[in-house]
């Protein structure tokens, strides 16, 4: 498929009440046609990697295709640039979330990228930096668990951000890494135990929800019985 038929498939799947559940989630449907994550991997599986058409898809503004660039971009052409102009122009969070599950996680700059843009100010910049960081801690096997705690000082210090998009990523993160393994999580739980005693309401609320999770006996005993 080349990049005007992507974009007609795109146009001719527009589903208004898909549209309207979206709004419902809080998700920005400015250009949008309501096309499921499902359908547009379907189309993915049969662009397969191509970075010019995913720079195209990018540039279209469509919001399907946006996260369809994420999907059929070469993660290992993609440069710090191109990365740090897509973060720029997230203005929802499902195209945040699914450029950094796709897409960012993959390149090997992508550790260094979560601890950058975890200090922006922007709301959907800072939410990029600890949705990278919760993938790379479900997804990067090979890191070791130095590198993740790593993660731990810039959760707490940017816990008091109030921002519904900003909180609940760091609280993904932050339930993330206390997952991969028991003693990531026994740093998690001291964690998550510190941020719930806090007089801020954001911290409070992150350290609350994440301890519930991590001190859960079903959960950890999942983390206890992983394959390393």
């Amino acid at each position: 498929m080349n990049y005007q038929q992507i974009i007609s498939k795109i146009k001719s799947l527009y589903n208004p009440k898909n549209i309207a559940g979206m709004k419902r989630f809080g998700i920005n449907v400015k250009n949008a046609y309501g096309v499921p994550i499902p359908e547009l991997r379907k189309i993915g599986r049969l662009v397969k990697k191509d970075h010019e058409i995913a720079k195209q898809l990018w540039n279209s503004g469509i919001h399907e295709a946006r996260i369809l660039a994420s999907i059929v971009d070469d993660p290992k052409q993609i440069t710090s640039k191109q990365m740090d102009d897509w973060v720029k122009e997230f203005n929802s969070w499902d195209i945040c979330d699914q450029c950094c599950m796709n897409l960012f996680s993959e390149t090997e700059i992508g550790y260094n990228k979560a601890i950058d843009w975890a200090k922006r100010k922007e709301e959907f910049e800072k939410r990029a930096g600890f949705a990278l960081m919760a993938v790379i801690a479900v997804h990067n096997k090979k890191l070791p668990d130095k590198e993740l705690i790593k993660f731990f000082p810039i959760i707490k210090r940017e816990s008091t951000d109030e921002r519904n998009f900003v909180r609940k990523a760091v609280n993904w993160a932050l339930r993330q890494i206390g997952k991969r393994n028991m003693a990531l999580n026994r740093e998690a739980v001291k964690l998550s135990k510190e941020l719930k005693d806090s007089q801020n309401k954001s911290a409070c609320w992150i350290g609350t929800d994440a301890y519930r999770e991590l001190t859960n006996p079903k959960v950890v005993e999942r983390i206890k019985n992983k394959k390393r």
